[in-house]
């Protein structure tokens, strides 16, 4: 079915398919019967569940931060038999994002580059669609950014603004340090900011935990771009701070080896080629952490092998985003199956 309506996706500007795509994921999963018919049509297996930060995971595939930003289609998406679906990036005040067009798919490459700049409709919106009564299976995560406006020497405060906002409405809390489209964010993953961010945010989360009687985990996202010492440095960081997991990697700017004429857009580029990269970063991740953190990967995950790929190198679940785009809903069955055991 996703093979014939395809190219019709594929003839609007990408920002837009996304958009269809999510207001139908959105009406199908706001009834029974919707939630019924993307269960027969695409629905996952179950398998057996598996046990990650504490937390029992229906599965061991999710959806990537970024698909539904705002909270809108939490509920369809979960009948497509993802096991978790993480929400945002999130930010505590609504903010537009970049100017567009701001999203490109790469066709000849497999791949898409997105400078989206978290656009938002801030905290209250997004907890507001997650107050509703769950039970649909996902478990749900909050990706949580920092506004363009506020300058990193007071970006603990978004975060843990965000930690207040969604430990109890969230399973599991993401900080998001390392995309590469608001200026200056990925300095955040450096040892002079991030110490104090992670201290404070865990900080937070303790408090939280306290009022909930539940300990929400909190987990760092990376960049794949950074070098050995910059790795070092930020894996130091969590670890000391004591974060519950590493999800490994946000998009790259690196541009190997393209061929598309959008090649040359700035921005995130995500898909097929950063496949090898993502790989790359997570078994560095894997042998500096030595196994006793887990691991999320994510990043050019396109197809059944590249999911067991990134098990067999250290992951405890997997995430996907634009193997969704060219792989279509069918995909999230597929990789459940490759990943069960």
């Amino acid at each position: 079915m996703y093979q014939l309506a395809k190219p019709l996706l594929f003839s609007l500007d990408p920002e837009r398919a996304h958009a269809l795509s999510l207001r139908l994921l959105r009406q199908g999963g706001s009834n029974p019967l919707g939630r019924w018919a993307i269960r027969t049509l695409f629905g996952a297996p179950r398998v057996a569940p598996a046990e990650v930060m504490g937390l029992t995971f229906p599965n061991r595939v999710g959806l990537a931060a970024g698909y539904d930003k705002d909270g809108l289609a939490w509920r369809g998406l979960a009948a497509l038999g993802f096991g978790h679906v993480e929400i945002g990036t999130v930010t505590p005040l609504p903010q537009p994002g970049n100017e567009r067009p701001r999203v490109f798919r790469l066709a000849e490459d497999t791949a898409v580059i997105n400078r989206l700049g978290f656009p938002s409709r801030g905290a209250d919106f997004v907890a507001a669609q997650l107050a509703a009564a769950r039970g649909h299976g996902a478990l749900i995560g909050a990706n949580l950014g920092k506004n363009k406006a506020t300058p990193n020497a007071e970006a603990a405060r978004d975060y843990v603004l965000g930690v207040e906002r969604f430990a109890a409405l969230a399973d599991y809390l993401a900080v998001n340090v390392s995309s590469p489209n608001t200026p200056g964010l990925r300095e955040l993953q450096t040892r002079a900011y991030l110490d104090d961010l992670l201290r404070d945010v865990l900080r937070a989360r303790d408090a939280q935990t306290e009022a909930l009687g539940r300990r929400v985990p909190v987990a760092l996202k990376l960049a794949p771009d950074l070098d050995d010492d910059a790795l070092h440095d930020a894996l130091g960081a969590a670890m000391d701070a004591g974060v519950d997991g590493i999800i490994a990697t946000n998009t790259t700017i690196r541009r190997d080896g393209l061929r598309s004429a959008h090649a040359s857009e700035t921005g995130g580029l995500s898909g097929r080629p950063l496949t090898a990269q993502a790989q790359a970063m997570l078994t560095r991740i894997a042998r500096e952490t030595g196994g006793g953190t887990p691991l999320i990967a994510v990043g050019g995950i396109m197809d059944e092998t590249d999911a067991r790929a990134r098990l067999d190198a250290g992951a405890a679940l997997v995430q996907v985003y634009t193997g969704l785009v060219y792989g279509g809903p069918g995909l999230v069955r597929r990789l459940v199956r490759a990943t069960a055991g």
